[in-house]
């Protein structure tokens, strides 16, 4: 295991000079967009909050913490936090497949489409999407979380923004619930699949779902994304943890200890396996998680733009 003093100051220094906790420059984390035909104002702001951007990333940054940890070497990450941000964020970004960030935004463009197809007025502006600074506040570190957000949540406040679409738990979680806490700025915030509206359909799929632990336990969110895929005629197996009483898919650990990462992962992929059905999952930290253990794992967005 590393220290997490050390993880907790270069990931905060990154934020604090990047906006980015792993100090990648968000014009180069950040072009989902690019070729998908999306009006800047609607009645809701699409927020991404980078996470699903971010997720080839942490599977590179992950590679090197296994390699390192429970050496010498791993007593070498306090000195990265007097490591210039962009610096190092730049150097991750180049060792990292760019076929893997180009897939990372897929299912960005998943959701974007289901929300046409459901006729939501929505708009998109990449200056206002920033990361919102969760991981700082998951981890202890609180004013460096609350500083970050406070920043984020006056750019969408000035901007006029009310309304806000979430893509993943941990963003959903931040604005909806700890910015209004810590910053005084309160917004509407959906997840994406709480707007979602199409016609009905008898597919007669099964499949497993693993819920993420803020949309299950926190956000109690977990049943809306069981409705949406039962309205299309796909149905649940049920599972012992799962909703409010989900296990943890190891994710959150990753950056601490890759190693207790891995076992969580493990025994949370077998209980997912065992009914031997295809797995969804709706949070990119998870999904990517899950997929290292070489399970079969969609996100919710593909399959349900693959059906409706």
């Amino acid at each position: 295991m590393f220290n997490p003093r050390d993880i907790i100051e270069t990931l905060a220094n990154n934020v604090r000079q990047t906006t980015s906790p792993f100090g990648i420059p968000k014009f180069m984390v950040n072009k989902w967009h690019k070729d998908v035909n999306l009006p800047e104002e609607g009645e809701y702001m699409l927020i991404t909050g980078l996470m699903y951007q971010f997720t080839p990333f942490i599977e590179k940054s992950t590679q090197y913490l296994e390699k390192y940890e429970g050496t010498k070497m791993a007593s070498l990450l306090k000195y990265a936090k007097y490591m210039p941000g962009y610096l190092s964020g730049i150097g991750l970004a180049m060792m990292t497949s760019g076929k893997e960030k180009k897939n990372a935004g897929q299912a960005l463009k998943d959701i974007a489409f289901l929300l046409k197809k459901s006729k939501v007025d929505f708009g998109y502006r990449p200056d206002l999407d920033n990361y919102s600074g969760i991981l700082l506040y998951d981890m202890g570190d609180q004013k460096g979380f609350v500083a970050h957000a406070k920043k984020v949540a006056k750019k969408l406040k000035d901007a006029g923004v009310k309304k806000i679409i979430t893509v993943d738990p941990h963003t959903a979680y931040a604005i909806k619930e700890l910015f209004p806490k810590y910053t005084g700025i309160s917004f509407e915030v959906k997840s994406y699949f709480e707007l979602l509206d199409f016609e009905s359909k008898d597919l007669g799929l099964e499949v497993t779902i693993h819920d993420p632990c803020f949309f299950g336990r926190y956000l109690k969110l977990s049943d809306i994304p069981r409705k949406v895929l039962g309205n299309l005629g796909i149905t649940e197996f049920k599972i012992r943890n799962q909703g409010e009483f989900t296990s943890c898919c190891g994710g959150p650990a990753e950056s601490i200890s890759p190693s207790l990462s891995n076992e969580i992962m493990e025994k949370r992929v077998e209980e997912l396996k065992e009914p031997g059905k295809p797995i969804i999952a709706y949070c990119p930290i998870c999904l990517g998680n899950l997929k290292k253990s070489g399970a079969k794992v969609e996100d919710l967005s593909t399959i349900l733009a693959r059906h409706i």
